[in-house]
């Protein structure tokens, strides 16, 4: 029985299983995603958030222990000079998994796994982001609101429509 043991153990033995989880996160911090199958790559995001978390702050302590778990001087370089610094603010969930549907060797459920700040097309940029938040106000507050909007915006017409009409009389 396999109660409370919650590793995937993917049909290998533990030093293959860590030779390949190591092999993995480190094409994942050279190339920003890579393709394999599902169970594989909810493995890999175990494997690789905690080793993404620590790279957070340089210190050559941390730089030993990511290393211990890489063993690649370049995917540890790597991983403290572009990667740290862009996942700097966020708290956790550096990766996202999305299904690609299936195999046609041998019909395996694939998936891609990437880094979530590296990909442009679903992270947009934050200045983008920002909007103003509605609330759920009755229907009386927003009567009460609405002829002060109306009032500035009446204010905002009319003042350049003014200055347009000076500015015409100076030039003649």
């Amino acid at each position: 029985m396999r109660h409370g043991k919650k590793i995937n153990h993917l049909g290998r033995t533990a030093p293959h299983r860590k030779a390949m989880l190591s092999n993995m996160a480190c094409s994942l911090i050279e190339h920003k995603r890579i393709n394999t199958t599902v169970a594989k790559a909810k493995a890999l995001r175990v494997y690789v958030e905690p080793i993404l978390t620590k790279a957070k702050e340089d210190t050559t302590h941390n730089r030993r222990t990511v290393f211990s778990y890489l063993q690649s001087k370049e995917a540890v370089t790597e991983l403290f000079r572009t990667v740290a610094p862009k996942i700097a603010e966020r708290n956790g969930g550096y990766t996202r998994i999305i299904k690609t549907g299936f195999r046609a060797g041998d019909a395996a459920d694939m998936a891609m796994i990437e880094l979530v700040d590296f990909n442009d097309i679903y992270t947009p940029n934050a200045e983008e982001k920002k909007t103003t938040r509605r609330s759920r106000r009755s229907t009386t507050a927003k009567k009460e609101t609405a002829p002060v909007v109306e009032a500035t915006e009446a204010k905002v017409e009319e003042t350049p429509a003014a200055e347009t009409a000076t500015e015409e009389k100076t030039e003649e």
